[in-house]
């Protein structure tokens, strides 16, 4: 049986480095992958693409002088449960590509990342939105960096021409303060340094410390913090 994680949640402030750490997975080779991460053939599922899709939804709805259905002229959501229907709908995506799995297919992956923050509910909300179902396939890693280094990649790595890229998309100085600047991760994770409870369910963790920047290069730094973050997080689903 091969050895990797099922589903994997990666979570962390905007532009803390979770889509180049993904990024860095799908350019390392599968046997390297398999052996030195955890990780198997690879599954994403990003909130990013959708929320970025009622974006664009309501703009072509204002061109047409029609009412707007998600967020309003400055971009923020009208309605504060639409950040959890990001998450079930996450969690549909999960449930959709597994129904496509089929007997010897090679051991796979699922990689989902998102941010919160604490003004539309946090971590908090967002694991009570988790599908029930799906909360013993998961480990979580958190990349760890200050809300200072957070704006600073947000800036950094913003390109206007493509706002809707997975690597390249930032937010406006104002909007990332109001929507991230605050966080509830220490709250959540508190109780116990290894597992963290969500809906009654013990799930494992591991915290990937990013203040030093590893992930922008993609280099062999960010390799062997990876694999040494990983191997503990992997004990720990052992022991789960």
């Amino acid at each position: 049986m091969t050895e990797v994680f099922d589903v994997l949640l990666l979570l962390a402030r905007p532009a803390a480095g979770k889509s180049e750490v993904i990024d860095y997975l799908k350019k390392t080779p599968l046997a390297e992958r398999q052996e030195r991460f955890h990780v198997g053939e690879l599954a994403e599922v990003d909130d990013f693409p959708m929320l970025w899709t009622w974006f664009e939804e309501d703009a072509l709805l204002a061109r047409m002088g029609q009412p707007r259905l998600y967020t309003d002229a400055e971009g923020y959501f009208l309605h504060q449960y639409l950040w959890d229907l990001l998450i079930e709908r996450i969690c549909l995506e999960v449930k959709k590509a597994d129904r496509d799995v089929r007997p010897g297919d090679p051991a796979r992956t699922t990689l989902v990342e998102f941010s919160r923050g604490t003004e539309h509910g946090g971590y908090r909300s967002a694991f009570a939105h988790l599908d029930p179902q799906l909360l013993g396939r998961m480990a979580v890693l958190y990349i760890d960096v200050t809300w200072q280094e957070s704006l600073r990649k947000n800036r950094r790595r913003f390109n206007p021409s493509r706002p809707d890229s997975i690597l390249e998309h930032g937010l406006p100085d104002a909007k990332l303060e109001r929507l991230y600047k605050d966080i509830d991760w220490p709250e959540v994770s508190a109780a116990d340094p290894a597992y963290l409870s969500i809906q009654g369910q013990r799930v494992p963790y591991v915290v990937f410390d990013n203040a030093d920047d590893v992930t922008t290069a993609r280099g062999a730094a960010l390799g062997e913090r990876l694999q040494s973050v990983l191997a503990a997080l992997w004990q720990r689903e052992m022991k789960r």
